[in-house]
Parts: C-alpha cells; structure tokens; sequence
C-alpha cells in the first residue's frame, strides 16, 4: 500500500477518535466541515429550527484563512483557550456569559467580543442562545 495514503488514514482516524471522544466526553456535537460553499445562501433559522442539540457549532463557510461557524448552545462549555488564535463572538439571539478568569462579559443580541489568543474563557448560556463565531480555519474548538 501507498505510505502516503496509510498516513493520510491513520491521520483520519485520530481526528475521527478526537472527535468522538470530544463529544462524548461534552456532549457537544461540532461539525467542522464547511457545509455552504461560496455563493450558496445561508438560512440561520432554517439551521435554528432543525437544531435539536444542546450544544451544536457548524462551519457555515470559509473566508480566507478564517471560518464563520453557527452556534446553537444551552448550558456550558468547558473552560479553554486556544494559543495561537483569537475568536470572535457574535449573538444572534439569546444570552451568551463567557467566563474570563477574573470577570464575566455578558452578550445580548447585536453584541460580540473578540476573545484574544492565549485567554482562558468558558462560554455559557442560560437559556437557548444563536451566536455567529469567526475564528482561523485550523483552531481547535475546544482549546489546545
């Protein structure tokens, strides 16, 4: 067999157990994959209504080096940061507390922050709440 193929599998798999062992490890269901390609309209509320997770992030599209991804969220993440990237939040509908260590920053509708790379943070929303995140292509979602 071809090296380069076994590699490319073997590469699949541990982003495969990641993955899975994330989810079952949270409960949160992220989907990496860019589900709009350019030119392709994107419906939030359709993605809303069909949403029945409590936790839900999908990769709308891609721009450049950085990726618009759709949160659909209710409870709390765990506590992360992410090294080398920063990440933008943006609520649709909703309230979004994102916990810093030494404060909270609390976000209503048509409010976002940037939350700079190496910050320890845990977003968490007390009720259902629709959020827009841009953030690099290659971040890991749940912090490294």
């Amino acid at each position: 067999m071809n090296l380069n193929f076994l590699r490319k599998l073997q590469i699949f798999f541990v982003i495969l157990q990641k993955k899975y062992t994330m989810e079952n490890q949270f409960n949160y269901v992220t989907n990496l994959g860019i589900k709009f390609p350019h030119l392709q309209k994107i419906d939030i509320p359709k993605l809303v209504e069909e949403c029945k997770d409590k936790w839900f992030n999908q990769t709308l599209t891609q721009a450049n080096d950085s990726v618009v991804r759709l949160g659909i969220v209710e409870g709390e993440y765990h506590w992360h940061k992410h090294e080398q990237d920063d990440e933008f939040f943006f609520v649709l509908s909703g309230k979004l507390l994102i916990d810093l260590e030494d404060r909270t920053i609390e976000l209503n509708p048509n409010q976002g922050v940037t939350i700079t790379k190496g910050v320890m943070h845990r977003p968490r929303a007390p009720q259902k709440t629709v959020m827009l995140m841009i953030e690099t292509a290659s971040i890991q979602p749940t912090g490294n």
